[in-house]
């Protein structure tokens, strides 16, 4: 075994009132490679090149594998990484936990000589260094995932994805840092929020479950982030009323933010000619992107 390759998905999480424990995979894939070598080293294309992420063991690949090191009691054999980034940065759309799944991956595989190592293992300490389930989740295990923490432990389930299904995605150029995004939400939430997502969180299963997806528009609504994060994006709003009016299901912040995603069956060529046209009169400047939900999780490739 010479090189490991390790490929991660994109994801977006919360799907609007799945606040915390509610993500998707989706076709968009970062790529990572670790190859033994005699002095460490980290390489950068694509996505954060040109300096934007460091290339040093600062950058969170290089921790994820020396935590997953660290677990196995091993010390971290100087590796030669590189970075192949297709998931825009700080954009909602699952960026450091590509990187820390890489990491964690490449690490195990490296380890175990190039056997795909305990995914359950990686998910626990995915988990830990995100903090938060709801991306690393979809990415390892690809699809729609839900997931919830019970007495400390992590309890994950499926949810299918009806295979007509396509996401449109209006991409800020202008960043949202995650920290930023939830540092804006406010501690406490009314009873009357409260129930007004889980509701819609339990309609947006049953929809995906079930094929019903003229109930998505309904489902995908949400009272206890994007209200407030509106104020760092106010176009966001106007930015949903261009994706119904284009015929999408439903649409939602994607994450923390920025990029925005409407979910289609059907009609994504007009529901990303709607969202383009509001944003630039919003004065937003972005892109669009239409892909697929994943039902592939990261995986593995080994080279000789």
């Amino acid at each position: 075994m010479s090189q490991v390759e390790v490929h991660v998905p994109a994801t977006t999480a919360n799907l609007g009132p799945g606040f915390d424990c509610l993500g998707m995979a989706l076709d968009i894939w970062n790529t990572f490679s670790f190859e033994p070598a005699d002095v460490p080293s980290v390489s950068i294309n694509g996505e954060g090149a040109a300096g934007r992420l460091r290339a040093d063991r600062s950058n969170l690949v290089c921790r994820s594998a020396e935590r997953y090191f660290q677990e196995i009691g091993r010390p971290a054999p100087p590796l030669a990484v590189g970075c192949w980034n297709r998931v825009p940065l700080a954009r909602g759309m699952g960026s450091s936990s590509s990187a820390i799944v890489g990491g964690l991956l490449g690490a195990g595989a490296i380890a175990g000589n190039g056997r795909q190592p305990d995914m359950e293992l990686v998910w626990k300490l995915a988990v830990e260094i995100e903090g938060h389930p709801d991306n690393v989740t979809p990415a390892l295990f690809g699809g729609c995932q839900i997931v919830v923490r019970d007495s400390g432990k992590l309890v994950r389930a499926s949810v299918p994805i009806p295979p007509d299904m396509r996401a449109v995605l209006f991409i800020p150029d202008a960043p949202m840092p995650t920290a930023q995004a939830r540092g804006v939400l406010p501690p406490q939430v009314s009873r009357e929020d409260a129930v007004y997502n889980i509701g819609r969180v339990a309609l947006l299963v049953n929809a995906l479950a079930t094929g019903k997806l003229e109930d998505i528009k309904v489902a995908t609504q949400d009272r206890l982030h994007q209200p407030v994060r509106q104020q760092l994006m106010p176009a966001m709003r106007l930015l949903f009323r261009a994706a119904l009016d284009g015929g999408a299901l439903g649409v939602f912040l994607s994450g923390a933010g920025s990029s925005v995603l409407a979910l289609t069956r059907g009609r994504e060529l007009t529901v990303a000619y709607e969202m383009r046209d509001m944003a630039e009169k919003a004065q937003l400047p972005g892109d669009v992107k239409i892909t697929v939900p994943s039902l592939k999780g990261a995986y593995i490739a080994v080279g000789e």
